[in-house]
């Protein structure tokens, strides 16, 4: 299944994920952003899994499920700029807009921004195609939401 995904999102033309697919490819941005400080905490598990749950209506087995699965994705994808890229060409804008939100939400779970998710996350952001101000806006949301 992971390897199915890899190969859909790094085709020379991807074309739109289905559902479940998108779901998964869109978690594993957010374990991404999660690892890349290197402290890959047991807050930043609870608000990815609470993320999962409020976007897609899973129960808390559910959202942990596919949790889990991102993670295995998240450790077999390619390099981010790859990643990153590929799910901008196979996941409608508003879809990635809402992503950008969650991923400031998990950078903001342990109460505390770290230089290398700030990073991350402005790279991650500029290769879905989402704006430095529309970025802006969703940080600023989900620090309301904290």
């Amino acid at each position: 299944m992971i390897m199915d995904l890899l190969n859909k999102l790094l085709a020379p033309a991807p074309e739109p994920l289905g559902d479940e697919d998108a779901r998964l490819a869109l978690s594993a941005l957010l374990v991404r952003i999660a690892r890349s400080d290197h402290n890959y905490s047991d807050d930043e598990r609870d608000r990815i899994d609470r993320i999962i749950r409020t976007r897609y209506g899973l129960d808390i087995g559910g959202a942990i499920l596919l949790r889990e699965q991102a993670e295995a994705l998240e450790a077999e994808a390619p390099d981010t700029v790859r990643f990153t890229r590929a799910i901008k060409d196979a996941v409608p804008y508003d879809n990635r807009m809402g992503v950008v939100e969650a991923l400031w939400q998990v950078v903001l779970a342990d109460g505390h921004r770290d230089a290398a998710e700030d990073a991350l996350l402005r790279l991650s952001a500029n290769l879905l195609g989402v704006s430095d101000v529309d970025s802006a806006r969703a940080r600023q949301r989900a620090e309301q939401a904290q």
